[in-house]
C-alpha cells in the first residue's frame, strides 16, 4: 500500500527547492521603490497647507506620506541589505563566519547614510 502513494518528502522537497531570483529584480524593486517615493514627495510638495482645513481633502497626502513612507523605509532596507549581503559575501571569502560588533555598527552606519542620502535632500 505504501508503493502507491507518491513520495511526499521527495514532492516537498523538490516544491521547496530555492529559486535564484533574476539579477535584475533587485534592481526593477529599487527603481520602483524610488520612483514611488519620488512621486509620494512630489504630491507632498504640490499640496497646499490652506486645503488642511477641510478633512475631506486629507485623504490624498496621507496615501502619499503612507506610500512614500513605506517605499523610502523599504528602499533604505533593499540597499542596507544589499551591502550586508556584498560584506558577509567578501567575509566569507576571508574565512569570517562571526558576526562581531564592529559588523553590527557597520550596518547601522549604512542604514543612517541610505536614510539621509533618500530623505535628506527633502
Amino acid at each position: 500500500m505504501n508503493e502507491a502513494l507518491p513520495n511526499f518528502e521527495g514532492l516537498l522537497r523538490e516544491a521547496l527547492a530555492p529559486v535564484e531570483p533574476p539579477e535584475a529584480l533587485a534592481e526593477r524593486v529599487e527603481s520602483t521603490l524610488t520612483s514611488i517615493t519620488e512621486m509620494a514627495a512630489d504630491e507632498l510638495e504640490a499640496w497646499e497647507l490652506s486645503a488642511m482645513r477641510d478633512p475631506r481633502n486629507w485623504a490624498r497626502p496621507a496615501a502619499a506620506l503612507l506610500a512614500g513612507g513605506a517605499a523610502g523605509a523599504a528602499l533604505v532596507l533593499l540597499r542596507t541589505r544589499r551591502r550586508a549581503q556584498a560584506s558577509a559575501d567578501a567575509a566569507r571569502g576571508a574565512r569570517w563566519a562571526v558576526l562581531d560588533r564592529s559588523a553590527a555598527e557597520r550596518a547601522i552606519r549604512d542604514l543612517s547614510r541610505e536614510t539621509r542620502r533618500l530623505f535628506g535632500d527633502r
